[in-house]
């Protein structure tokens, strides 16, 4: 479980091995996937399967907490997301 600060948008990507949950604690989140786009809001929670593409985007500043295995690498992230 990791708690995450973030505005803005973060780089397309996916995981080759791992899900990830989002679940919304403050804020609103939208998901995007290639074909659609999810809007997360308090209390709300996605899990993406391993393998799908997707960029979370925090127009406004969101703190969400992001369940996924501890080696999961979030390498591409874009200073915005701490």
């Amino acid at each position: 479980m990791k708690p995450v600060k973030s505005l803005g948008e973060f780089p397309w990507h996916h995981h080759e091995h791992e899900d990830e949950l989002f679940y919304v604690v403050k804020g609103w989140l939208r998901m995007e996937f290639r074909d659609r786009s999810v809007v997360l809001r308090e209390g709300e929670m996605i899990v993406v399967p391993r393998g799908v593409e997707h960029r979370p985007v925090a127009e406004e500043e969101v703190c969400v907490l992001l369940f996924a295995p501890a080696g999961t690498l979030n390498t591409a992230a874009s200073p915005e997301w701490i």
